[in-house]
């Protein structure tokens, strides 16, 4: 049961992440061309995307999450010492692969603002903090560590 609900708190924490990441990305390039951008349609902004990017964005960052997350505890078996920074990585990894993947395979980026090394590193950090998530929720408790 923790290993599923840690599976579900990680993709649900970088399609947030993400989702918020995206959105702040087109706001800089709205702002780029000299237009003003209050806090408040920042929010509306990634209120929507959050909101609307579920359909398609929620079910690809799953997908590379069932990917990246086991194959980074069949590595981690073999170097329990770095459980942290395994799953970390995994997520890094599996949403920068995401949007390398699509721009091979398709000839396109479908988000804009991975168009940017910023933008993609930014989806990057979205995928780490899934896999700290994933992390925190996974790792046994020790007795007497609370």
């Amino acid at each position: 049961m923790r290993i599923i609900l840690g599976y579900v708190a990680a993709v649900l924490a970088a399609y947030l992440i993400g989702c918020i990441a995206i959105s702040q990305g087109n706001i800089a390039a709205v702002v780029g061309m000299g237009f003003e951008v209050t806090f408040s349609q920042r929010l509306e902004s990634a209120q929507h995307d959050v909101l609307s990017m579920t359909a398609l964005y929620l079910p690809i960052i799953s997908v590379s999450f069932l990917i990246a997350l086991p194959a980074a505890a069949l590595v981690i078996k073999r170097y329990p010492n770095l459980r942290r920074l395994g799953f970390v990585l995994a997520g890094f990894v599996a949403l920068v692969a995401i949007h390398l993947i699509i721009k091979q395979v398709f000839g396109i980026s479908g988000i804009a603002p991975t168009r940017t090394i910023m933008g993609l590193v930014m989806q990057g950090v979205a995928g780490a903090f899934g896999g700290y998530c994933y992390y925190r929720l996974t790792t046994p408790k020790l007795a007497g560590s609370e």
